[in-house]
C-alpha cells in the first residue's frame, strides 16, 4: 500500500513538473510574441508622379529624405508604392484609384495632376502634394493658411520667380517679344501663364503663345517662334519640360536666349532662371507627411507651403551657345553653372 501510495505521488510530482515546463514554455512563447511585435510597423505610401523629369524626379527624392530624417526609413518602417503615368490623364487617374484600393496610409502627389487625380480618388486617405503651382485655383485645397480636408502640401512658385524674370528680361536684354510654349490642358501652366501677363504690363514687353497637348508637339511649337520672338520663357509645364531637348534645340539653332521656370532646365540647357531646388520643396513636403502619419497633425492642420528659397541662376555654356554675353553686373546678382 504505501509503495502504491509512492507511485501516486512520484506521478502527480511529475505531472507537476511538466504543467510548470509548460507554463515557462509558454511564457517564453508569449515574451518572444512581444519581442517581434514591438518591431516598428510598416507603412504604405503611395508615390504618384505624372511624368518623368529631372525636377520632378528631384522632388520624389527630397520627399523620402524627408520622411526618412523624421524616422521614416524605406525598407523599415515605411513601403514606397512608386508609380508614374507618362503623362497619360487616364493611367494617371487609374494610379490613384489603385492607391485606394490598395488601403494606402498616404498618397504623394508629385504634380498638379497626379494631385488633383489624387484628391478625385479619395475624401479620406491623406494626400501631400508637391510641384504644384496654384494649389487653391487648381481646386485642392481652399487656402494656403487652411487647406481644410485631407490634402496639403508644397506649392512649385515662389511668388517672386516670374515677376523677377520678366523684370530681368526687360531692364538686360531691352527685346520686345518673348514666346512661351505650354499645355493648355495642365491648370499650372495656364495660372503661369495669366502672372506672366501681368507682370508685363507696364513694359514693352508682348507675350507670344504656343500651345501644345503632348511632347511629341513641342518642337514644332519651338520652331513656329522662329522669326517671331527674340527670346523664349518655358514656365514649370510638365508636357514641355520633358521634351526640354526640343527647345534647345531650336534655340541653340538661331540664338534665342531660352529662360526656364526652374533650376533643373537652366543646368540641362537653358539660359537663366530664377528658381530653387525641387528636392527642397519636396523634402518639406516629406516633413509634413512624416507629421501625419505620425498622428501629430491632420493635413487640414499643416498649412500649404511656398519654395523658401530663390535665386538667379545662369548656364554659361548655354549663354554662348545662345549668343548671350555675360555682363559684369550680373555677378552680384546670379550664381553661375558650367556643364561639363
Amino acid at each position: 500500500m504505501l509503495k502504491k501510495s509512492y507511485t501516486i505521488m512520484a506521478g502527480l510530482l511529475l505531472a507537476l513538473m511538466l504543467v510548470l515546463a509548460g507554463c515557462g514554455s509558454d511564457k517564453t512563447v508569449k515574451e518572444e510574441g512581444k519581442t517581434s511585435g514591438s518591431s516598428k510597423k510598416m507603412v504604405k505610401v503611395g508615390i504618384t508622379q505624372i511624368v518623368e523629369h529631372p525636377s520632378l524626379d528631384a522632388a520624389t527624392e527630397g520627399f523620402k529624405k524627408g520622411m526618412a530624417d523624421a524616422g521614416f526609413k524605406e525598407g523599415e518602417n515605411v513601403q514606397y508604392i512608386v508609380k508614374n503615368a507618362q503623362n497619360d490623364k487616364t493611367t494617371n487617374q487609374t494610379i490613384a484609384e489603385n492607391f485606394v484600393s490598395d488601403k494606402v496610409g498616404l498618397i504623394f502627389a508629385n504634380s498638379t495632376p497626379s494631385a488633383q487625380a489624387a484628391a478625385n480618388a479619395t475624401k479620406e486617405i491623406p494626400i501631400v502634394f508637391t510641384s504644384v503651382t496654384d494649389p487653391v485655383g487648381s481646386g485642392l485645397i481652399k487656402s494656403m493658411e487652411q487647406p481644410g480636408g485631407n490634402v496639403t502640401g508644397t506649392s512649385d512658385t515662389h511668388p517672386e520667380a516670374i515677376p523677377k524674370t520678366i523684370q530681368f528680361i526687360d531692364k538686360e536684354f531691352g527685346i520686345k517679344r518673348v514666346g512661351t510654349i505650354y499645355n493648355s490642358g495642365e491648370t499650372n501652366s495656364i495660372a503661369q501663364i495669366d502672372i506672366i501677363k501681368k507682370a508685363m504690363k507696364g513694359t514693352d514687353l508682348k507675350l507670344v503663345e504656343r500651345t501644345v497637348t503632348n511632347s511629341s508637339e513641342v518642337l514644332q511649337a519651338a520652331n513656329s517662334l522662329v522669326g517671331k520672338v527674340d527670346a523664349i520663357y518655358i514656365v514649370t509645364d510638365n508636357t514641355v519640360v520633358s521634351a526640354f531637348e526640343s527647345v534647345l534645340k531650336v534655340a541653340y539653332e538661331h540664338h534665342l536666349p531660352v529662360f526656364a521656370g526652374e533650376l533643373d532646365s537652366t543646368r540641362r540647357g537653358a539660359f537663366a532662371a530664377y528658381g530653387f531646388e525641387y528636392g527642397d520643396i519636396g523634402y518639406q513636403a516629406g516633413q509634413m507627411a512624416a507629421s501625419i502619419l505620425k498622428g501629430e497633425k491632420k493635413p487640414s492642420e499643416i498649412p500649404a507651403e511656398y519654395p523658401k528659397n530663390l535665386k538667379l541662376l545662369i548656364n554659361k555654356t548655354a549663354a554662348e551657345k545662345m549668343g548671350v554675353k555675360l555682363k559684369p553686373e550680373w555677378d552680384n546678382m546670379a550664381e553661375y553653372y558650367t556643364e561639363k
